[in-house]
C-alpha cells in the first residue's frame, strides 16, 4: 500500500474532536474531490487501476521534454559517474517498484541493488559511502525512516524519486524526481506503476540508452490490455477461488511486480498471498504444491521459458497456475493462461501487473473490500 497512515474510525471522542480542529493533511496536499470521498475500497481501486495508463503516457511525456525533469536527470547521470554501486531504496510499493531500475543496470554491467529503507537505516550505513548515488523512493514523501535517511545522509550523493512535491523528503532532496501520479488514496496501483516508469527511464539515462520508444511502446501496450484483463476479472477470481495460498513468480524487474501483486492481494482481500523469484520458487515453496495451491507465474522476459517449465511442475503436483506469458496457450482446468504483447526489458514491470490487479478486483468485487481509502496523512513512525 502507499506509505500513508490514517486516524482510525474508532478514534476516542477526545481525539476526533482534536482532529477536527486541526487542519486536514490531504495526500499531496490535495483536497478530494466530493465524489471520491464518497467512494468505497472497491471503486477507489478501480479508479486508479483505470486512471494507470493515462498518469504512465503523462510522465513519459514529461521526462522527455519538460526542462525542470530533463536538467534533474541530467545531474543524476553526472552524480552517477563515481565509482561505485547504485542504491535503490524504499519500502513497500516504492521498494517493489525499484527493481525495474536497478536490475536495468545490472544488465547492463552497472552494480546496482534494490534495498529496503527500514533494513538500510537500522543496517547498513555503515557502508553507505561505497556507493556512487543513492536513490529514495517514495510515495508519500514522509515516511519515518526516509526522512531519516535524508537527515543522516550528510554529503553522500541522494536523489529521490517521490510523488509529494509538498513533502518532507522532496523539501530535504536537492535532486528529485516526480512520480507525477496524482493523489492515491487505496492500495498503491498507479504510483506503482509510474514509479517503475521513472527508475526505468532514470537507469537508461545514467546508461546512455535510449528509452523514449521503448517507453511509448510499453505505455500502449499497456492501455490496449488493461480493459481485455480486467473484463476477466471475474474469471480469474473463479479460477482461483478456495484456494489456500497464492503464490506469485517473477523474475528479473517483474519479481518487484510479484511483490507489488501478494501486496495488493493481502491488503484489499485478506487473503494470503506471498512473492517468489523464479528460482527461489523452484528450490523449496513448490515442494508443498498441492490442490490447495494457486501459483501466478510471469513467464516473460528473457527466461520466460523456465516460466513456463515451472508452471508445468506446479500443475503435475496438483495446484492451478495462472500463466502470464507472451503466447497463446490452451486452457484446462488447472492452467489459465493470460496472453499479453511483449514489451521490451524491464517494461515487463509494469504490463504484468494487470493480472494481479484485475484478479485482485474480482476478489473485492465478490468478497467485499478489506481496505478503505486513506484520504489523509496520519502520524508517519517507525
Amino acid at each position: 500500500m502507499q506509505e500513508v497512515d490514517q486516524q482510525s474510525p474508532g478514534t476516542s471522542p477526545g481525539h476526533a474532536s482534536l482532529a477536527h480542529r486541526q487542519s486536514p493533511r490531504w495526500i499531496n496536499g490535495v483536497e478530494p474531490p466530493g465524489e471520491l470521498l464518497a467512494a468505497n475500497g472497491i471503486q477507489i481501486l478501480e479508479y486508479e487501476c483505470r486512471e494507470q495508463p493515462r498518469r504512465l503516457r503523462d510522465l513519459i511525456q514529461a521526462y522527455r521534454s519538460d526542462p525542470a525533469i530533463r536538467a534533474q536527470l541530467q545531474s543524476f547521470r553526472e552524480l552517477a559517474k563515481k565509482d561505485g554501486p547504485i542504491f535503490f531504496i524504499g519500502m513497500g510499493a516504492s521498494f517493489c517498484s525499484s527493481f525495474s531500475g536497478s536490475v536495468l543496470l545490472q544488465t547492463h554491467n552497472r552494480l546496482s541493488v534494490s534495498l529496503d529503507a527500514g533494513e538500510w537505516l537500522h543496517y547498513g550505513r555503515s557502508v553507505w559511502d561505497d556507493s556512487a548515488l543513492s536513490v529514495l523512493l517514495t510515495t508519500s514523501g514522509e515516511s519515518a525512516e526516509l526522512v531519516a535517511l535524508f537527515e543522516k545522509a550528510g554529503e553522500r550523493a541522494i536523489g529521490l524519486i517521490c510523488n509529494n512535491p509538498v513533502s518532507t523528503c522532496w523539501n530535504l532532496a536537492r535532486y528529485k524526481l516526480p512520480i507525477l501520479a496524482g493523489p492515491e488514496y487505496g492500495n498503491a496501483t498507479k504510483t506503482y506503476t509510474n514509479a517503475a516508469a521513472a527508475a526505468i527511464i532514470l537507469a537508461s539515462e545514467i546508461l546512455d540508452l535510449p528509452w523514449q520508444q521503448d517507453a511509448d511502446r510499453a505505455a500502449d501496450i499497456f492501455a490496449a490490455s488493461l480493459d481485455p484483463i480486467f473484463a476477466r476479472r471475474a474469471e480469474l477470481e473463479a479460477f482461483c477461488r478456495g484456494a489456500a495460498n497464492t503464490e506469485i513468480i517473477g523474475r528479473g524487474a517483474a519479481y518487484g511486480s510479484a511483490i507489488m501483486s501478494a501486496l495488493c492481494i493481502r491488503e484489499m482481500t485478506g487473503h494470503r498471498a506471498a512473492a517468489h523469484t523464479g528460482a527461489g520458487f523452484k528450490h523449496g515453496p513448490n515442494l508443498d504444491v498441492d490442490e490447495s495451491h494457486v501459483a501466478i507465474i510471469f513467464a516473460i522476459g528473457r527466461v520466460a521459458e523456465l516460466g513456463i517449465k515451472l508452471a508445468e511442475e506446479c500443475n503435475r503436483r496438483g495446484g492451478k497456475v495462472i500463466l502470464v506469458s507472451n503466447d497463446d496457450r490452451k486452457a484446462t482446468g488447472q492452467l489459465f493462461p493470460v496472453r499479453i504483447e511483449a514489451v521490451p526489458e524491464p517494461w515487463e514491470s509494469i504490463t504484468s501487473l494487470l493480472v494481479p490487479q484485475a484478479l485482485t478486483l474480482g476478489m473485492v468485487e465478490r468478497n467485499g473490500c478489506r481496505l478503505p481509502p486513506r484520504f489523509q496523512y496520519g502520524v508517519m513512525e517507525q
